[in-house]
């Protein structure tokens, strides 16, 4: 089997190749507020979750409203997680 020049033998096993988005550790994060998608990841949840705790008003973290979007208190997340 020839193998072509302009391809690659075998892809990276990273995120990046899966199309998967990269998190840094939560320690490491110094944004005021993250994204549903962030914070879904950061606490193990899904992101449909959290938008159902936004909507219900019930869930252990309250998030912001800003422009129509949800953002949520980086502070609060650590809290929560006992992350310093």
């Amino acid at each position: 089997m020839e193998t072509n020049a302009n391809q690659p033998t075998a892809l990276p096993d990273t995120a990046a190749a899966h199309n998967q988005p990269v998190f840094i550790p939560l320690e490491q994060v110094t944004r005021p507020n993250l994204t549903t998608e962030e914070t879904a990841y950061y606490t193990n949840r899904k992101s449909q979750t959290l938008r159902a705790w936004a909507c219900h008003e019930n869930g252990p973290i309250k998030p912001l409203r800003i422009n129509g979007r949800l953002a949520w208190p980086t502070s609060s997340i650590k809290a929560l997680l006992g992350v310093k």
